[in-house]
């Protein structure tokens, strides 16, 4: 990655961290007022090498079956592997890392699994400037898909992306297509967004610009999505087909994810690291769907697609 900040603006870690807290309390608050039936339990939590951050997670609700929204700030001495793949330069670095992560996962399996993440790095290697960058974005995996749906999370997308480059949305879509795409099953996670890292050119004013523009526009992407069908009738069929899919999150979390690689090896608080994973699930051996029917139906989504292009012109 290329850590060359350009610009004239100063990184202001006071004013990131302010954001973060203030967009988590944001969040749950909404989605506590959506779901009406639990709250979120507030968990505090401190790092033995520098640092901490606050998990909150709601358990049976009637929205959620649970849901995380955990902050983190925290610093270490030295950057581990997972952050210093591309940049050997930076691994005798002192480091600081700030962000805000959720993982919903419905009750309803017409309602959409989503994610969404915004962080902020500092790293300072002996005898060099200090680098920084953002990166984040967020991501939906429904179990059921409706076009109208997919179309909605991406016009959010595209529309808060648009004052930042015409270019911004489909490279940042194109590269959450290619971060969450599960190797090992030759399939995306799910109808993709905006995944975007080691943002930094064009100054810390326009790039925490647009980070805010992305973390304020989750809530409008997903929760409609989730007011809509989370009322739609369900029986046993869908639920263990939500359960199967789970595993393919477990599957990109525990296998792939970079974030879950990088809190595990920097010593993060493994409960607030793992509060992504759902809280049931189940693997099937040589699961087929039956031709035709709407689990079938689902494999033709999880490809990265032109949703516009496709979805847009089908419709009409």
């Amino acid at each position: 990655m290329d850590t060359s900040n350009t610009g004239t603006s100063a990184p202001d870690k006071a004013a990131v961290r302010a954001y973060l807290t203030g967009l988590q309390q944001r969040i749950t608050s909404a989605v506590e007022q959506a779901d009406g039936a639990a709250t979120f339990q507030h968990d505090r939590w401190e790092r033995a090498e520098g640092g901490g951050g606050e998990s909150r997670v709601l358990r049976n609700g009637a929205l959620l079956e649970q849901g995380g929204v955990g902050f983190s700030h925290v610093l270490g001495e030295r950057l581990p592997p997972s952050a210093t793949a591309g940049r050997t330069d930076l691994s005798d670095a002192k480091w600081e890392a700030m962000g805000v992560s959720l993982v919903f996962h419905p009750q309803n399996p017409y309602v959409p699994t989503t994610h969404m993440n915004v962080r902020f790095f500092i790293a300072e290697p002996p005898g060099k400037p200090p680098v920084w960058w953002f990166g984040g974005g967020f991501d939906l995996t429904p179990y059921y898909a409706f076009d109208e749906d997919v179309l909605h999370w991406h016009r959010v997308a595209r529309e808060l992306a648009a004052p930042f480059g015409a270019n911004v949305y489909r490279e940042h879509k194109e590269w959450c297509d290619r971060y969450f795409w599960l190797k090992h099953r030759n399939e995306t996670r799910g109808v993709g967004g905006l995944f975007f890292d080691d943002l930094h050119t064009g100054g810390f004013d326009h790039c925490f610009a647009y980070q805010r523009a992305v973390g304020d526009g989750f809530l409008e992407a997903w929760l409609p999505l989730a007011l809509r069908r989370q009322h739609t009738p369900f029986g046993e069929r869908e639920r263990q087909f939500q359960l199967y899919r789970r595993g393919r999150y477990v599957e990109f979390n525990l296998v792939l994810d970079r974030g879950t690689h990088f809190g595990l090896q920097s010593g993060g608080r493994t409960e607030s690291i793992l509060m992504s994973l759902p809280p049931l699930v189940r693997w099937e051996y040589g699961y087929q769907p039956a031709p035709g029917s709407a689990e079938a139906r689902l494999q033709d989504y999880l490809r990265p697609r032109d949703w516009f292009a496709e979805l847009e012109t089908s419709a009409s």
